[in-house]
């Protein structure tokens, strides 16, 4: 069944259209019409969409709103963050600690690859294709600028649409770590967006109770 959002409608139009860079609207465009692929579903505002579709556009919009003065290659790395994740499945690693950040290194190779692929097919320099998989593969965090923006833009997407489900699935011991994990991986300007948030109640008393521990 697919899940279903409200209030998302300002991220789902293809807003990349009225763009002057022609190159960077073309790759968002690519980077969506692989993501439509995506066989899992949300509904949103009354509307089925693919999950990484809607993703990706959630990354764009508080890219823009967190770091509107972007490169080009940060808000690539955001729009194509999720690029075709249904092809490596959390399953497919043991499910424990180690299996799940063997995964998610998996990943980061998958989408640096996936996203290199599009980036030469429109025309991107060596330059930028390394950067942009540079911020993919989250190197350097905590020391590179645009790598930690990309990490603030995760979480708060996160934080602002996908917790309070995550919450409702686990202990609350569990989600308060993975809170405190998650607020450390930010930057001030990222745990001002998030404290911005409107939550549930109980998302809120949660977080409140990770920032006190």
């Amino acid at each position: 069944m697919p899940r279903t959002w409200k209030g998302l409608s300002y991220i789902l139009p293809n807003d990349m259209t009225s763009s002057p860079h022609a190159r960077l609207s073309e790759a968002f465009s690519r980077f969506d019409a692989a993501n439509t692929a995506d066989p899992n579903r949300f509904v949103v505002d009354g509307v089925e969409q693919p999950k990484e579709l809607v993703y990706a556009k959630q990354m764009t919009a508080w890219q823009r709103r967190l770091y509107p003065d972007a490169s080009e290659a940060l808000q690539l790395a955001a729009r194509s963050q999720h690029i075709r994740r249904w092809e490596i499945a959390r399953e497919s690693f043991p499910m424990d600690r180690a299996g799940y950040h063997k995964w998610r290194t998996t990943l980061y190779g998958f989408h640096a690859d996936k996203a290199e692929r599009t980036l030469r097919e429109v025309g991107y320099d060596d330059l930028t294709v390394g950067r942009v998989r540079s911020l993919l593969k989250k190197e350097r965090l905590k020391d590179d600028p645009e790598t930690q923006a990309l990490e603030d833009i995760i979480c708060v997407v996160f934080l602002e649409n996908y917790f309070t489900a995550f919450a409702d699935k686990h202990e609350d011991e569990k989600v308060v770590v993975i809170v405190k994990r998650t607020w450390a991986k930010m930057s001030p300007r990222g745990h001002a967006a998030a404290m911005g948030l409107t939550m549930p109640e109980k998302a809120k008393e949660l977080v409140r109770r990770a920032l006190a521990g």
